[in-house]
């Protein structure tokens, strides 16, 4: 445990970045991402606040530099803290870590910033998750989003502005596609404010799975979620719609409507969705396993409403949190395709 709590203490120790203010140093795990909005990981107390920021530098530092004029936002479910310590000016838009929220919960953010942000030049907000990466890259470069950056743009500036370390940065590919997803739902007529059009609810039926090029595997397992709304409740737990294996691919079994149906399949694992229908809506995570307990290979997150032709596909690169279970089995052309059929048509037969 010491050991364990050494290593923390180091690795964020490198992390952090003195600021003055007013003749008082603070050592904090923040920066700047424009001059009015501010990333910075967990506020924490007690024995947290060796290796994150503690509460009472963070409260100092806000009200020493932005007196009344800052505003909180947490992103963590991991944890919260009495609203009271920043004046009560504290907004909740929770989501998993390395997840992505839902497309409902980034524009309601959007809005909020922005109507702090526009209420006073002076005002500034304070976007934090609980270590400072991926959940705030993708909330703040959806706000940049907002306010008619490019996404190209936005995530280059969160990963690279100044003062930037290496864990400030948009870290997984979902993350990525989240924040496209969102600049796809936005219109600007004639430079004003955006104009959002949400994708309306769209429930896919789930017809295949399949890895392509996959080596020295045979079976994995795969779990498909969904994130469940909760009336009154802003944050959307995953609920799981199946499990299941992809195994080798048996011949004959095709659906006919795949682009790449007719490739060499010799290396593939597959799953048909023939028994049983599965029907995902929304915000869907898939996770795949090595085995059905534990060995996490790589994930992914997509939204209904921005599937074409009923077909995605991923490349390796595409995929989140791939480490070396998950390149060990993916050949030099791996891809994972997923194929579906709308759901909705079928309801209104």
């Amino acid at each position: 445990m010491g050991v364990k709590v050494s290593r923390l203490l180091t690795r964020q120790q490198k992390k952090k970045r003195v600021v003055v203010v007013g003749g008082v140093s603070y050592e904090l795990d923040m920066s700047y991402i424009t001059t009015r909005i501010l990333a910075m990981s967990f506020p924490a107390e007690i024995m947290r606040a060796m290796y994150q920021n503690p509460m009472i530098q963070v409260k100092a530092f806000l009200q020493k530099k932005h007196p009344r004029h800052y505003k909180v936002y947490n992103l963590c479910t991991e944890q919260a803290y009495d609203p009271s310590l920043f004046n009560n000016l504290v907004e909740r838009f929770p989501f998993d870590d390395n997840h992505a929220p839902s497309i409902q919960m980034i524009n309601e953010f959007c809005e909020s910033v922005h109507s702090w942000l526009s209420s006073d030049p002076k005002n500034v907000v304070f976007i934090h998750c609980m270590a400072g990466k991926g959940r705030i890259g993708l909330m703040a470069s959806c706000y940049l989003v907002y306010v008619g950056m490019l996404a190209e743009e936005a995530l280059p500036l969160y990963s690279n502005h100044k003062g930037s370390t290496n864990y400030l940065r948009v870290m997984t590919p979902s993350q990525r596609r989240y924040v496209s997803y969102w600049r796809r739902s936005l219109t600007f007529p004639n430079g004003c404010l955006p104009e959002v059009s949400l994708p309306k609810p769209c429930s896919k039926e789930l017809r295949r799975i399949r890895l392509f090029d996959t080596k020295s595997v045979e079976l994995i397992f795969f779990v498909v979620s969904e994130l469940q709304e909760v009336t009154g409740d802003i944050y959307r737990s995953p609920v799981d719609a199946c499990r299941n294996f992809c195994r080798k691919v048996r011949k004959n079994r095709g659906f006919g409507n795949s682009e790449i149906e007719e490739e060499e399949t010799q290396n593939c694992l597959d799953h048909y969705f023939c028994d049983k229908t599965i029907k995902v809506a929304g915000d869907v995570c898939v996770t795949f396993y090595e085995k059905n307990i534990g060995g996490r290979l790589f994930c992914v997150c997509f939204n209904t409403g921005f599937i074409e032709n009923d077909l995605i596909q991923f490349s390796i690169a595409e995929l989140d949190k791939v480490g070396t279970k998950g390149n060990s089995i993916a050949g030099s052309e791996f891809r994972l395709e997923m194929l579906f059929s709308s759901a909705n048509d079928k309801a209104n037969d």
